[in-house]
């Protein structure tokens, strides 16, 4: 019923933004204006609030509906309506404020304005949460279902139908499969969906079957069959999408370029290539390291104290590490080990009960302490609050030779804290799993992310028992 009536939907959801904002308003102007927990002045009457209010609203609609916000979105993730939300809701209030402006209404109160901006995201934010875990949980329940045929039953196809099965939340059933070697696959995979018919069956399938998309995961030989299979499927109104042999070769999110009019797919295209994702995240690293060292100063003076009362020398650790571009940089630390020369702690891993240690520096190094300074790298540009961790040079080209797309993480700066240290790759853990981890983060960066990131190293602690 609701695969149906998915124009109906987007009608339903660009209503409910609106009745939502519209509600937000009365709110903002009650607790401006009624709540006495605000200064109450008010100079203008409600009827011209009212009326900036519903242009506020309107045009965020408007803008939404421009930015394809109401478009179908079963594929995207939470934090791509929280994106959207922001964008919708940030160009509405300029533009909001730019019309203020060329009016001249100059009394309408801006204290207001920003308590509604603030408060329509957060609603529109929730309430789309809760929207979209609704609809999750009915998919879950075999509501609402978009059903898949998939053409080529091989390792392509094999892989997507598993991952398939792991999402149950996206509400895709796979009919079956269509290929036209059936004895060799059939045997081997019984747990999966049937091969229902030969390649050119497709059409009858289409027409008997309430199929919505179309999957072509065949191999780079059948690259002849190609054209004829899409060619039937828009002559049914099916959606088609292609799964390339090579796909496992592709980043997650594949970007395709423009080439002297021929289309390419950028192997490694990443989030932070954007100029302006990398000022966002820029400037968030200045801001936050700015307010972590003034809310660490303390405990920064009490490890400062400690060392100098426990072990003669100096109170950093300054050591070479591999940053963006593969240039190098001194990563700072609280020295948690006795003076050596650089050569042994650059060549040389820390390990359990390592007799190098100092007492006060295992406690710092526990509890992640030691890496405070690591915040003064991040304002001089070395490194980000967040991303992959940077390794010393010595490991990095033996790494590079053993491990493969191990140098991809070098594309970004490096981070003191990052997707793989949140899901338990810290200290002496696997190289390999780390950077599956970097890799995933670097293709699939968002400023909620990172936010996300922050907030798990938060709330899991920072002591690491892998720290030696």
């Amino acid at each position: 019923m609701l695969r149906q009536n998915q124009r109906f939907l987007t009608q339903l959801y660009m209503l409910a933004d609106l009745l939502c904002a519209l509600l937000v308003f009365l709110a903002a102007y009650w607790l401006k204006f009624y709540s006495n927990i605000l200064p109450n002045i008010k100079t203008l009457p409600f009827s011209t609030y009212l009326l900036w209010g519903t242009i506020y609203s309107f045009s965020a609609i408007l803008i939404g509906f421009y930015l394809q916000f109401y478009s179908p979105k079963r594929r995207k993730n939470y934090s791509y309506d929280i994106w959207k939300i922001f964008q919708i809701q940030t160009i509405s209030f300029l533009g909001l404020m730019s019309m203020l402006y060329f009016t001249r209404e100059v009394h309408i109160s801006r204290e207001f304005l920003a308590i509604f901006f603030v408060m329509n995201f957060i609603a529109i934010s929730a309430y789309r949460y809760g929207v979209k875990s609704i609809l999750a949980s009915f998919r879950r329940k075999g509501f609402n279902k978009r059903f898949v045929l998939i053409v080529g039953a091989g390792s392509v196809g094999r892989s997507f139908y598993s991952n398939l099965q792991q999402h149950p939340d996206l509400g895709y059933e796979v009919v079956g499969f269509l290929d036209d070697y059936q004895t060799e696959h059939t045997p081997e995979h019984q747990h999966m969906k049937p091969i229902i018919g030969m390649i050119n069956d497709l059409r009858m399938k289409l027409e008997k079957a309430p199929i919505d998309e179309v999957i072509i995961a065949l191999p780079l030989e059948a690259h002849a069959k190609y054209a004829e299979i899409i060619e039937v499927c828009e002559r049914t109104g099916v959606k088609t999408l292609i799964i390339p042999d090579f796909f496992d070769l592709l980043p997650a999110r594949p970007f395709f370029d423009n080439f002297a009019g021929i289309p390419l797919i950028n192997v490694r295209d990443i989030p932070l290539d954007e100029l302006s994702n990398r000022i966002l995240k820029r400037w968030f690293d200045i801001a936050f390291s700015i307010a972590a060292i003034i809310v660490t100063s303390p405990i920064m003076l009490f490890a400062v104290i400690g060392l100098k009362l426990t072990s003669p020398g100096p109170i950093l650790f300054k050591q070479e590490r591999m940053g963006l571009d593969r240039k190098t940089f001194y990563m700072f630390k609280f020295r948690s080990m006795h003076v050596s020369t650089d050569r042994v702690s650059d060549t040389q891993w820390t390990v359990q009960n390592d007799p190098r240690r100092t007492k006060f520096g295992s406690f710092l190094r526990r509890t992640s302490l030691d890496e405070l300074p690591q915040f003064f790298n991040v304002l001089l540009g070395h490194m980000s609050v967040v991303g992959p961790r940077p390794e010393r040079p010595y490991f990095v080209h033996q790494f590079k030779e053993e491990i493969p797309k191990y140098m991809i993480k070098h594309q970004i700066r490096p981070g003191i804290t990052g997707w793989a240290q949140t899901n338990g790759l810290r200290g002496d853990t696997s190289i390999k799993d780390r950077i599956i981890f970097d890799i995933f983060y670097i293709e699939n960066w968002t400023f909620f992310f990172d936010i996300k990131i922050i907030f798990k190293t938060v709330l899991k602690g920072l002591i690491n028992k892998n720290a030696y």
